[in-house]
């Protein structure tokens, strides 16, 4: 058994232990294996564990990382930034993108869907703790941006996407988590069909979990530290 195997099996572990701590279905939460700067030889030791949804970055380098591995039946999904001149990339390659954060990007991603494709799957990237440097949409300008989205053809908004400031301190991680939760429910309560909350990374996917998360993003506790090329 190789190292990522050991450390998916121990993350699996992780989830279905917070799941059960605060009363939900282990199946509940689905783990998104974060393999940005990893290569696919990586990918394929984490798919010979039975892992198939995988997260990426870097759009040129998800792209050449999907090409080589075509002949497996993965799941990629875009968690990063998606300047306009990438999104024909992103729409041709990726089944779900996690971080909209402007109809503009959405409407470009419509656009350049190809349409043999099923539709992409979004969620609308919050800036859920109000950081001042932090991508995402906030709060009160969700409902518009979801309303403006949701009839986009090739489309099929599911969630939210929300990156905090990472702390150290479970209850405040639980309480900014909470946030997301209670954004979703609002959205739906407002007529919204939404039922993804992509939240939670390694350093805190139990307080993610505890706050309703279905799908949390994990790199380091699968892949180990990342060695970061110049200028990324």
């Amino acid at each position: 058994m190789t190292m990522i195997a050991d450390n998916l099996h121990r993350v699996q572990a992780r989830i279905s232990a917070a799941c059960l701590a605060c009363g939900r279905a282990p199946d509940g939460v689905g783990l998104l294996a974060v393999s940005k700067t990893f290569d696919a030889g990586a990918v394929r030791q984490a798919y010979a564990a039975g892992q198939t949804a995988f997260g990426e970055n870097y759009i040129q380098e998800a792209v050449d990382k999907i090409a080589a591995l075509s002949d497996l039946p993965l799941q990629w999904h875009c968690i990063g930034p998606i300047q306009s001149n990438k999104t024909r990339l992103v729409a041709t390659h990726f089944d779900w993108v996690h971080s909209v954060d402007r109809l503009k990007i959405a409407q470009r991603l419509s656009e350049q869907r190809p349409p043999d494709l099923a539709a992409l799957q979004l969620c609308i990237q919050v800036n859920i703790d109000g950081g001042a440097t932090k991508a995402g949409v906030a709060p009160e300008a969700v409902l518009e941006l979801a309303r403006q989205m949701q009839d986009l053809p090739g489309l099929r908004l599911r969630g939210l996407m929300t990156i905090p400031e990472p702390t150290a301190d479970f209850a405040a991680a639980l309480a900014v988590h909470r946030r997301a939760r209670a954004l979703l429910d609002a959205l739906n309560a407002q007529g919204l069909q939404l039922d993804t909350l992509s939240m939670g990374m390694t350093g805190d996917l139990e307080a993610a979990v505890h706050a309703g998360s279905t799908m949390v993003r994990v790199g380091t506790a699968v892949f180990g530290g990342r060695t970061y090329a110049t200028g990324q």
